[in-house]
């Protein structure tokens, strides 16, 4: 995958990075959308061409009915005029017509890229984010932003955008068409102009902490469902569902009221009766011209029909206004995202050679979100080609320390040193694609076998994964499937046994051919017989390449190279499996307990 410039790296650090020509305006949610719209000048030409067209050919319809008046109530009648009338009529509406098909079909097209654009610099985001931020989020409400908030861009655009250009044209319409009639019957208009503008200015301002407010709760419901599905054998096994609808209701329930708080704010849109007053305004002031002889009966027909195009805007911005209110509140929510800046960057120019396997940690302190350290004063070295086994009671911090070594997360104090370098020096891809690591909770995609073990080589031929699978003890229970090794497993894995998603795991890790190798609780699930053949695998493939074994079984403990045994977060003694038996009490009360 390539890289980008140094320069946007700096600017925006990331642990992962993809080459992007043109970045987003991120300034301010308005700024953020402002800077994908004007990617589309074509477009937006468009859609203001067809916008001011439609607007024209509404204001010049009035006006040939108002010529059609004054020929006929003027005998005798010309028949010619009036068929020049109706051409004028035709003419002025088909233009108009394509001129809106032209606007209402770009305007979806730029909706629509918008939308794609926004999801895919949002998704971008999130893979770039490091753990840190990834274990402060609740997964629902990042769904909701990704999906549903990113939708609702889209309808900012179209019909949002689109209809707020329309309205504004159809306002500008009058005042080019009016003056050639009459020039005071502006006056009645203008006035309406004012008092439409500061009513959408109040109302905007009304509409936008509750657009916000349905923005916020629709996250919350959306991560009381994400939450409820993903925990539903939980629920059940202890008979909560009742309790979990409850909740779910209240939820429901708060999202149901904010939207409601919308919808009654927009019921007082007080330009609906600014609209009757124009009208009425308006028909007074051309009927007094009238009286005073200074425009004709076809002149009044024609002005009090343009004051129906007034209706448009007034009736549009209604609900137009609500699309740009709840886009904007949207924006800003996935503007929140991603300005958390990640604890983590790419360091494309880091080192980026072949480890050589050596692993250092010196004094290296760490603790999740600044709470009570998982690991202190943590200091061993492991030797390029040695296996070391790490022990200690749960919760003593062996996990951490194989997240410490890929950088998934970084030490709070201390360093630790990989090949020579220190992890932060490395180019974190470089690094973290010679180092595997199967964990006890194996995560395998809702794909088919051959792609969940390619994962890491997503080039491998078939053959190259056939012999990882072998290797891993997995060939035969995948060849007892229908459809082998292109079966789809369930998302997570769920239609396999806890035992051959751990096999697929190390497979997985097999193929990838890591100079760095880290087993953390890996055959928990593995019954003793598969055991003594991964046993057998794991050792041959051990040979010539680091390997950390985080365990509790004896069977692996004893032919570790080194074995450092962990207590309440530090290091209680290093040696080997004889010399610690003997000399360390940790070590055999771990000894008594699980082996």
């Amino acid at each position: 995958m390539q890289k980008t410039v140094l320069s946007n790296l700096l600017k925006n650090p990331s642990e992962f990075s993809v080459t992007r020509t043109w970045q987003s305006d991120r300034r301010s949610p308005a700024m953020w959308i402002l800077s994908y719209l004007t990617r589309h000048k074509f477009a937006i030409f468009v859609i203001f061409i067809g916008a001011f067209g439609n607007g024209i050919g509404a204001g010049i319809l009035p006006v040939f009915v108002g010529w059609g008046f004054d020929v006929i109530i003027n005998p005798p009648i010309d028949l010619d005029f009036l068929a020049w009338i109706a051409i004028g009529l035709i003419i002025s509406q088909v233009i108009r017509s394509i001129l809106m098909f032209g606007r209402n079909f770009y305007s979806e097209l730029l909706g629509q890229r918008i939308e794609r654009d926004t999801r895919d610099e949002l998704y971008l985001d999130l893979l770039g984010k490091s753990m840190t931020f990834h274990d402060s989020q609740i997964t629902g409400d990042l769904m909701a932003r990704a999906t549903n908030d990113v939708r609702e861009i889209n309808l900012l655009v179209t019909p949002g955008v689109n209809m707020v250009i329309g309205s504004i044209n159809f306002i500008i319409a009058p005042f080019i068409i009016i003056p050639t009639i009459h020039l005071h019957l502006l006056f009645v208009p203008f006035l309406y102009t004012i008092a439409y503008i500061i009513s959408l200015i109040y109302y905007l301002y009304d509409l936008r902490p509750a657009t916000e407010k349905v923005r916020v709760t629709f996250g919350k419901l959306n991560s009381n469902l994400a939450e409820a599905i993903d925990g539903v054998e939980t629920i059940k096994g202890a008979a909560q569902e009742d309790k979990e609808i409850e909740r779910f209701s209240h939820s429901l329930l708060k999202w149901r009221n904010a939207f409601v708080w919308q919808g009654d704010i927009e019921a007082k849109f007080y330009a609906l009766l600014l609209l009757g007053l124009l009208q009425a305004g308006a028909l007074l002031h051309s009927l007094v011209l009238f009286r005073q002889g200074q425009i004709t009966v076809g002149d009044v027909v024609a002005f009090n029909g343009m004051m129906q195009i007034f209706g448009f805007p007034t009736f549009a911005a209604q609900f137009a206004y609500a699309f740009i209110s709840s886009g904007l509140s949207s924006a800003s929510r996935i503007l929140e995202l991603m300005h958390i800046k990640t604890d983590l960057d790419q360091n494309v120019v880091g080192h980026s050679d072949t480890i050589d396997g050596g692993i250092e940690f010196q004094n290296v302190t760490f603790s999740y979100n600044n709470s009570t350290p998982a690991l202190e004063n943590i200091t061993f070295s492991v030797q390029p080609g040695q296996t070391v086994a790490i022990v200690g009671q749960t919760g003593t911090g062996k996990s951490t320390i194989a997240k410490l070594i890929n950088r998934t997360y970084d030490v709070n104090k201390g360093f630790i040193r990989v090949g020579g370098h220190d992890v932060q020096d490395w180019n974190l891809e470089s690094l973290r694609q010679q180092i595997s690591i199967i964990e006890q909770d194996v995560y395998l995609f809702s794909r088919s076998i051959a792609a969940n073990i390619a994962f890491g080589v997503p080039n491998a031929s078939r053959e190259q994964i056939i012999t990882a699978a072998k290797t891993a003890q997995a060939h035969d229970f995948i060849l007892d499937f229908k459809d082998g090794y292109d079966t789809v497993v369930g998302e997570r894995g769920f239609t396999l046994s806890g035992g051959q998603r751990q096999r697929l795991a190390l497979a997985r890790a097999f193929l990838t051919d890591p100079q760095i190798l880290i087993l953390d609780d890996a055959t928990s699930a593995i019954d003793s017989a598969t055991e003594d053949k991964i046993q057998r695998a794991i050792e041959q493939v051990a040979q010539g390449r680091t390997t950390i074994l985080i365990t509790h079984r004896l069977s692996q403990i004893r032919w570790a190279d080194l074995i450092v045994v962990l207590q309440k977060g530090r290091v209680a003694m290093m040696g080997n499996h004889e010399t610690l038996l003997r000399e360390s009490e940790a070590y055999r009360n771990i000894f008594a307990r699980y082996m």
